[in-house]
């Protein structure tokens, strides 16, 4: 049995901060967002995924230095205000089976993000989109987590609290446990990864002990 983590969302509290940042970065360069528009369009989503979306929505070429600009605030924000999701150090130690991490974000800002929330101790092996040609809601950033592990999706409980990472992980051939417990989550969110697919949902990191043995 390998658990699979996403990490913005699942294992940090970063939604919230990120979809503010990239807001704030989209307006100013001339295209207006606000955090819930962000929220509700690109979380779960690759970077090079949002830019080819908004590129093709708006007919433009973004600037080249978009990711920098965004990474840059949004690295200042880390330090200052990111914190972990509430009780998930002691959930990931109550589970006694191997565990990667899998995310849409790139491998520098995972790291970033493990660090500061004292985390980063918990995975010696991280994955990012930035790795495999399609981020999710394609398959390919689990399957390439579970080969990497040398586990057959089968085999494989991710948790996930976006509908795309959902999507991805079933078309990966995976079990999803839904997490609808982070900041940026309104009240509708359990019911829209459960719409996504997946096979059950919790908002509290306590409950994910119970959800993988129903599971697994």
């Amino acid at each position: 049995m390998l658990l699979i983590f996403d990490c913005d969302g699942v294992l940090v509290d970063s939604e919230a901060l990120a979809c503010a940042v990239d807001a704030e970065v989209l307006t100013r360069i001339g295209l207006p967002y606000s955090a819930e528009d962000v929220a509700r369009k690109f979380v779960g989503v690759s970077f090079k995924d949002m830019v080819a979306r908004l590129e093709a929505e708006h007919r433009c070429t973004l600037p080249a230095d978009l990711g920098t600009q965004i990474d840059s605030a949004l690295f200042a924000k880390f330090e200052t205000s990111l914190k972990p999701i509430e009780g998930v150090r002691e959930a990931i130690l109550s589970l006694p089976y191997p565990r990667c991490v899998a995310s849409s974000s790139t491998p520098e800002r995972i790291a970033l993000s493990l660090r500061i929330t004292g985390l980063a101790d918990l995975f010696d092996h991280v994955f990012s989109a930035t790795q495999v040609a399609r981020g999710k809601p394609a398959p390919d950033l689990f399957l390439h987590a579970a080969a990497q592990m040398d586990a057959s999706p089968g085999d494989c409980i991710v948790i996930e609290d976006s509908a795309a990472g959902v999507q991805g992980a079933l078309a990966a051939g995976m079990r999803v446990i839904g997490f609808a417990g982070g900041a940026h989550c309104g009240p509708d969110h359990a019911e829209k990864l459960r719409q996504a697919g997946a096979h059950t949902i919790i908002e509290r990191m306590t409950d994910l002990t119970s959800a993988v043995q129903v599971l697994k």
